[in-house]
């Protein structure tokens, strides 16, 4: 399944909040420098679906705030 996520890098408190069934806004508290802030992204995405980190991965904006995630979620 594929996730619209809009992130805010650099908050001073983390949040996830479910937007629509498909989008989320995420503020995490890691930088946008050296993939710190993505890598946070995924562990959080991967912490709301309940899946393992390998199963979530950046499809595309991986410089850009706006990101599509992807979430292997066994039905």
């Amino acid at each position: 399944m594929y996730i619209k996520v809009r992130v805010v890098a650099g908050a001073k408190q983390e949040a996830v909040r479910k937007k629509t069934a498909d989008t989320y806004l995420l503020s995490v508290r890691e930088e946008a420098k050296q993939n710190q802030a993505n890598r946070r992204v995924v562990a959080l995405m991967a912490g709301v679906f309940a899946v393992p980190v390998g199963k979530v991965r950046l499809v595309s904006g991986h410089h850009s705030p706006n990101k599509i995630i992807s979430v292997d979620v066994e039905i």
